[in-house]
């Protein structure tokens, strides 16, 4: 959950956008580009990641594969904004990066809104493990 000191962390805030609800995300971004004024896209393109993921066992980080993401880069009102989501829905990281422009610009009403998607994920994912835990089968091994 983004918590009111994560809500000055950009990473903590840019995880619980990209893990937002699509629609509701693009809602928000709607109602926040009037109070942002002229706003330049710097970049907005599709493209492939290297995906890092750690080997538990040595504790190395190795990269698993590629990943293709959308990103957007913005300027509106002195400020930059940045979005990325993994596939190709441009409008979405768009949305990304409108709300990251509107969180640097001090918008109180930007990080409310991460930090509801947050508490969502966190639900979420609390239900997600209950499910997976439910599964869980102890063996006795020879």
């Amino acid at each position: 959950m983004l918590d009111r000191g994560e809500a000055g962390d950009p990473g903590a805030f840019l995880s619980a956008l990209a893990r937002s609800c699509p629609k509701r995300l693009k809602a928000m971004a709607e109602a926040m580009l009037p109070r942002l004024g002229a706003v330049e896209v710097v970049q907005s393109r599709t493209g492939l990641v290297m995906l890092p993921f750690r080997d538990t066992v040595r504790g190395k980080d190795f990269f698993l594969g590629e990943v293709l993401v959308a990103e957007a880069h913005i300027r509106a009102s002195g400020i930059e904004g940045y979005g990325m989501v993994t596939g190709r829905d441009l409008e979405r990281a768009m949305a990304m990066a409108v709300l990251d422009a509107g969180r640097a610009l001090g918008l109180s009403e930007v990080v409310a809104f991460a930090a509801r998607e947050a508490a969502v994920q966190a639900e979420e994912d609390t239900a997600l493990l209950r499910r997976v835990e439910a599964t869980r089968v102890e063996m006795e091994t020879f």
